[in-house]
């Protein structure tokens, strides 16, 4: 992976020095692992028969009162086999092997098959950028989809309420936003045995009505899908874009495989979550049979009178739980993008001192939380809201296909006929999916795509404006082999302490050396010309964070390499020199930084709306000492202008 300015992988616990006792391990029971895929993994498609089933009969022509039997089997049997070959079959059973030392996701994608290639692939840090981008927007419609229709529930329990759907949904997505700030670590152990209530009650409720009309199960025959489509070729590709939405969440499995692992998430799906979906979907399908009217609500009203109530409250429960999946998942993406240059620098807080990965980062979580709530008002309905789903999650899943193929082939050795005939099927599925939900781009599936274009455009703008200044930069380099070869021959004074210069370019000396002979005429008698690397490895271990490199009397290089999901610590990392005899004190070493000051040049190298937005940017981002958790007693920084 390339290189990039400083970043920062925290090593959650006290780096360990010589003498140090080992720390404990930390055991997990695979009981305990799996329990909390069921709350983070698992809480967006376990809730996708809220509404899948009900926007697919709508779609395939099917009113309240007059819904033929070849329709519920017809969709049914679909909604089955998309997930036994979207979800079994491509994620769990494919996917899930694709991991990066444990990690998964687009990005760790991306990081295999550049890592394959020897070399940055424009064409797939293209994909990876708009699978990116697509999640984003599945991140800001989850939540709302996901809150609406179990709100919507209220509708069923008491009518005249029904004006309060929205702001109820309002008021429960602030609050899920307010406290994202505690951490995902409390809130997982309290949703976790609340998703498994949940599916235990899905397949509970499907059960029961299953027993009723068994006819249902004839559904599980594909021949049914395939003969429903047949005959109603007029709405086959409506039928299809609605069908999707039983398996929302399915990228989540990828994912947060970091988290769990794969054997807790491959045992929570066959031994819980598949079983209860296909059970509900069955059920609400039973009951269409006996009652067409009840296509108003398919999943509360499969369950007694008695029952409603409370069943409308463990919906609202287990949507909250679904959203706090996607928001964490959003948290991670957006380090892994400013690891690799896509963003700029973040805030970013750590919210477990046991787990890396239980991270909050304020402007992301305020973003989302507007984005979320202008959607909510925007839309005002789960159903309409669904036109817009659709786009970006078949989006994302198509890129994800699209960048495994490649790493089948040239990560896994396979050849490109092997890795095209695991693959395609599925690449045409995805299409079919993604085909299907372009027709509603005049029902607002436009609103994904333009918040994926948005982001796009940003994360493309500032990596071409980060090249842009590292070239700028480098137009006057000078060598730092030559800048020591001039201090033997000058008379500038030497200081005790030491002093760390942070560079991107080690073999160049870096600016705020430059600047600080420049103006203050002396230099330090220890200096460290630091560089931060990126890794394409999710973590790296501390015996290889540092290397260690002499240049002369004074003068040493430093590289300290994280992996992407890691972020850096400077401080705490130069601690570990002391193991090659290097001393390193905090309390005498100065972080010697250039502070940019941007403006537009009277003929910039981009267009002039692209470079007044890569000035914003740079301008907001978290200044590099807050970012790489440099002490503010320890930082001198030195302005420099750029124009650009």
């Amino acid at each position: 992976m390339s290189s990039m300015p400083p970043s920062d992988a925290v090593p959650q616990r006290p780096v360990p020095l010589p003498g140090d006792p080992p720390a404990p391990p930390v055991r997990t029971t695979l009981f305990g692992l799996t329990l909390g895929t069921l709350g983070v993994v698992f809480g967006d498609i376990g809730t996708s028969p809220l509404y899948a089933f009900r926007e697919a009969m709508l779609a395939s022509g099917a009113t309240p009162g007059h819904v033929p039997q070849a329709n519920v089997l017809g969709v049914l049997s679909l909604i089955i086999w998309t997930l036994i070959a979207v979800v079994t079959a491509k994620y769990v059973t494919i996917l899930l092997r694709a991991d990066n030392e444990g990690e998964g996701g687009t990005l760790s994608l991306v990081a295999l098959a550049q890592r394959a290639m020897g070399r940055v692939h424009r064409g797939v840090l293209l994909l990876g950028i708009c699978g990116a981008a697509l999640f984003y927007g599945d991140a800001l419609i989850a939540p709302a989809i996901s809150v609406l229709s179990a709100v919507e529930g209220v509708r069923l329990i008491a009518p005249a309420a029904g004006h309060w759907v929205v702001p109820m949904a309002v008021a429960i997505i602030l609050a899920l936003f307010a406290i994202q700030k505690h951490g995902t670590g409390a809130v997982a152990r309290f949703f976790g045995p609340i998703m498994l209530v949940w599916l235990l009650v899905l397949a509970a409720g499907g059960l029961w009505q299953i027993l009723g009309q068994p006819q249902v199960l004839r559904a599980v025959d594909p021949m049914r899908a395939i003969g429903f489509l047949t005959a109603h070729s007029g709405v086959a590709l409506a039928v299809f874009g609605a069908t999707v939405l039983a398996v929302t969440g399915a990228e989540a499995l990828y994912a947060d495989m970091g988290h769990f692992g794969r054997r807790p998430i491959r045992l929570g799906w066959f031994a819980l979550v598949f079983p209860a979906l296909l059970l509900n979907y069955m059920g609400q399908g039973a009951l269409l049979l006996a009652d067409p009217a009840a296509l108003v609500n398919p999943f509360y009203l499969s369950f007694p009178a008695w029952a409603l109530t409370p069943v409308v409250l463990l919906a609202t429960l287990a949507t909250i739980t679904a959203a706090q999946a996607v928001i964490t998942g959003t948290f991670s993406l957006t380090r892994q993008a400013v690891q690799l240059r896509l963003l700029p620098r973040m805030r970013i807080l750590h919210t477990s001192d046991e787990h890396r990965g239980q991270i909050y980062i304020p402007l992301v979580n305020k973003l989302l939380c507007l984005g979320v709530i202008a959607l909510v008002l925007g839309f005002g309905s789960s159903s309409a809201l669904a036109s817009a789903y659709g786009i970006a999650v078949t989006g994302a899943m198509l890129v994800t296909g699209l960048l495994a193929a490649i790493v089948i082939h040239r990560h896994w050795d396979w050849s490109r006929p092997a890795a095209a005939l695991l693959m395609l099927p599925f690449a045409l599925i995805d299409l079919l999916f993604f085909g299907s939900n372009l027709t509603k781009l005049g029902e607002g599936g436009f609103v994904p795509l333009v918040i994926a274009v948005g982001l796009m455009t940003v994360m493309l703008i500032w990596r071409r404006g980060s090249n842009l200044l590292l070239a700028k930069e480098a137009e006057s380099e000078v060598p730092m082999t030559a800048l020591i070869a001039q201090l033997k021959e000058s008379d500038v004074a030497t200081v005790a302490g030491t002093a760390v210069f942070m560079t991107s370019t080690p073999e160049i000396a870096p600016g705020a050396l430059l600047h600080s002979l420049k103006h203050f005429r002396s230099i330090h008698e220890q200096n460290l010309i630091l560089t931060i690397r990126t890794a394409d490895l999710p973590r790296i271990s501390d015996a290889d964070r540092v290397e260690l490199h002499p240049l002369d009397e004074g003068f040493r290089r430093v590289t300290l390499t994280y992996g992407y999901t890691e972020e850096p610590d400077a401080p705490k990392a130069l601690m570990l020199l002391r193991r090659k005899g290097l001393k390193f004190d905090i309390m005498s070493t100065s972080f010697i930084l250039s502070r940019r000051s941007l403006r537009l040049a009277a003929k910039p190298a981009m267009p002039v709306w692209q470079s007044r937005l890569f000035i914003y940017l740079s301008r907001n981002a978290e200044a590099a000492s807050d970012y790489f958790r440099i002490p503010a007693g320890r930082v001198v920084e030195l302005g420099v202008q750029i124009s650009i």
